[in-house]
This record gives C-alpha cells, sequence and structure tokens, in this order.
C-alpha cells in the first residue's frame, strides 16, 4: 500500500492527558516509557521528534490525590508545579537508558506572537535538535492562565510544528481519530481523510474531551487546520496503539490523515488566525462576508453591522456573517466603540461625520486572515 506521505525529516508529537494517566490517579509510568522509547526508535529511523507533552496536571493531581480535574485556575496551576517534575524525570530515564537526554521548554502565547520571543524560542528548539537532545514542550501551565483551558496542548503543537517548518504532526490522543459520528454511536466509521478540512461539519465534532484533558476532537481538527495550513499534515491516532508513532511516520493507514495543503500561509498570518486571543466580534453584512471570502478586501465599516466584546485597537477580533459564522480573524484598527459608531458607514461619511481619524479600514487585508 502506498504510503500518505513520505518520512519525514522532522515531526512534532503531541500526547494528551487522558493518555498518560493511569486508572490510580497518578501518570502512568508504563505508558511513558513506552512513548519515550518510540521516540527514540523514530530518531533512529531518521526522524528528528519534538515532543509536545501534557501530563503535568495530571500527574499533579495523582501525587496530590485528587480524584478529578480541578476546575478553578490555582488549583490547576499548582497541579502543574507539582507534576511537572515527575513528568520530565519520567521520560529522561527511558532516554538516559539510550545514552540520550531531553530539553524542557515552556512556552505560552505570547511566545508565539511577540516576534523577538518567537525568535528566541524557535532558535532553542533549533539549537537542540542540532546538539542531538530531546525537546520536550509543554504549556507555562504553572503561571499562565488562558492557555490551561484552551485545548491541552492541541494548539500548542500545531504552533511548534509551524514554527519548525515540521513535515508531521502526530497528535496522539484517546481515540483513534475522527469518526463522522460519535464513537459511542452505533454505526460510527473512522474517517481515514481529510483533503479540506473547512469542508467538515463543525457541529458535528465534539468539543471538550475526557475528565482527565481539557481537549477534545473539535480542537484537534482546529490545530490539524494550523499545521494544514503550515503544509505540514496531521494524523490524529490511538495513543496506546502499539506502535503507533512508527506507524504514523511511516505513512501507514492509521488514524486520521488531515493532507499538507502545498503551499504554507506566512507565519505572520498564523499569528493573527489562530495564535491571538480573540477579543471581540465584528458582525458584517451577506456582502461584505462575500468579498472577505472571495477577494481578500479590506473590511470597511460599510459592511458592518455591530460590534461586541472589549477590545481596544489592535485587538484581534472575529468578523462574523449575518449567519453566524466566522469569516475571518484580524487586528481591528479601532476599539469596539469606535467600530459601533462607524457601522454601516462609507469611509467618507464616517471621515466627514467622524473625523479625519475614522478614514482607515476597519482592518486592512495585510492583517486580516480568511477562515471560511
Amino acid at each position: 500500500m502506498t504510503a500518505r506521505f513520505p518520512r519525514p525529516a522532522l515531526a512534532v508529537v503531541k500526547v494528551g492527558s487522558s493518555s498518560l494517566r493511569g486508572d490510580d490517579g497518578r501518570l502512568d509510568r508504563a505508558q511513558v516509557e513506552n512513548l519515550a522509547e518510540q521516540v527514540v526508535a523514530a530518531r533512529a529511523a531518521g526522524t528528528q521528534v519534538v515532543l509536545v507533552s501534557s501530563g503535568a496536571v495530571a500527574a499533579g493531581m495523582g501525587l496530590l490525590g485528587f480524584e478529578r480535574r480541578p476546575l478553578d485556575l490555582a488549583t490547576l496551576q499548582a497541579a502543574a508545579a507539582v507534576g511537572q517534575g515527575e513528568l520530565i524525570q519520567a521520560y529522561q530515564r527511558v532516554l538516559a537508558s539510550h545514552g540520550l537526554t531531553s530539553g524542557q521548554i515552556l512556552l505560552s502565547q505570547d511566545d508565539f506572537v511577540r516576534r523577538s520571543r518567537y525568535l528566541n524560542a524557535r532558535t532553542t528548539l533549533r539549537r537542540l535538535l542540532e546538539l542531538g537532545a530531546l525537546p520536550i514542550v509543554n504549556e507555562n501551565d504553572a503561571i499562565t492562565t488562558e492557555e490551561l483551558a484552551y485545548g491541552d496542548n492541541d494548539h500548542l503543537a500545531a504552533l511548534v510544528a509551524s514554527m519548525l517548518d515540521a513535515q508531521v504532526l502526530v497528535l496522539l490522543s484517546d481515540v483513534a481519530g475522527l469518526y463522522d459520528r460519535p464513537p459511542s454511536v452505533s454505526g460510527a466509521q473512522l474517517i481515514e481523510r481529510v483533503d479540506d478540512i473547512d469542508t467538515l461539519d463543525m457541529s458535528a465534532i465534539g468539543g471538550v474531551g475526557s475528565y482527565v484533558g481539557s481537549g477534545g476532537m473539535r480542537t484537534k481538527v482546529e490545530s490539524s487546520r494550523v499545521a494544514v495550513r503550515s503544509a505540514t499534515h496531521a494524523v490524529v491516532a490511538d495513543a496506546r496503539r502499539p506502535d503507533v508513532l512508527a506507524q504514523a511516520l511511516n505513512g501507514e493507514q492509521i488514524g486520521t490523515w488531515f493532507v499538507a495543503h502545498p503551499a504554507r500561509v506566512e507565519a505572520r498570518r498564523l499569528w493573527i488566525g489562530f495564535a491571538l486571543t480573540v477579543h471581540g466580534r465584528i458582525h458584517v453584512d451577506a456582502g461584505a462576508a462575500e468579498a472577505l471570502r472571495s477577494r481578500g478586501v479590506s473590511l470597511l465599516a460599510v459592511g458592518v453591522t455591530r460590534a461586541d466584546g472589549g477590545f481596544a485597537a489592535g485587538d484581534a477580533v472575529e468578523v462574523v456573517d449575518p449567519g453566524g459564522r466566522v469569516v475571518a480573524r484580524g487586528l481591528s484598527n479601532y476599539d469596539v466603540a469606535d467600530v459601533v459608531r462607524m457601522a454601516g458607514r462609507s469611509t467618507a461619511d464616517a471621515t466627514s461625520s467622524l473625523g479625519a481619524g475614522f478614514a482607515r479600514e476597519v482592518i486592512h487585508r495585510d492583517d486580516l486572515v480568511v477562515l471560511g
């Protein structure tokens, strides 16, 4: 059978909390060891690996005696702080037995949206690979806020894959892949290949995952969207399947394959579209929505119907069509109050009525990423 894609020179492999936690509530050391052995084998076969590993909160849950994932931020951060050391040590013990070492990298959203930090993070990761170390990446859960609720590191892994120009992103989960309906429903069929994520019915794809992790299939699909727009293949597969990593990297028919786009979206547009936190919404009429989708134009005030949220000038916002579908994300040139004042006005009318400061586009096309 023909391989899905050539064996990658570099792969980013992400494993989630639910795949690393045992029945006793503690870190499943046997599973961590198994995954580490698979990473060692992948390196021996010629593929460099960056491992994005959840599990710090899950490890801390066991050590602190929690039966379920805490709901409040302070306790989540405490669990992450307690568990992070145990997680890294579990990986390092296996690596050391093969004469290898790891390097821990803790990242947050700012590391992707601030250029100097982005470049520093990329340089460090590349140098670790050059030195033969295994980079183990996690969100900086002990001190960050929004990231803990974002998506169980799926999103982070996709951004790391984009940052490093990886050829393949492997998302290891507690399910075999994307199904055409909830896997618990009789007759559910695994979707083996997705050529265009935009054709998927996202309303039919599940949201949050298990009680251990914070992710779910929806976040995996959205993270795969980031990957494929970076010209990176993505594979979602069962973390506990024997030799799952070797099979995924060999391009074998396992899990769900999200086919990479042939052209890579520039890094800045990926940041705008997928890394920045959205602070509000700008609603547009059908004509403006179609113009954005088909012609790649700037968003003008005349096409705006209303705005909501607490965004300021320079913040990331979603652009929403009359049906409530997200058309694009972009950086607004105005705060929410000024967008409301401008809504429905032509540029000439807005300038004459509100002043010269209102002569610009609401969102310039260079600061806009069309999503659907």
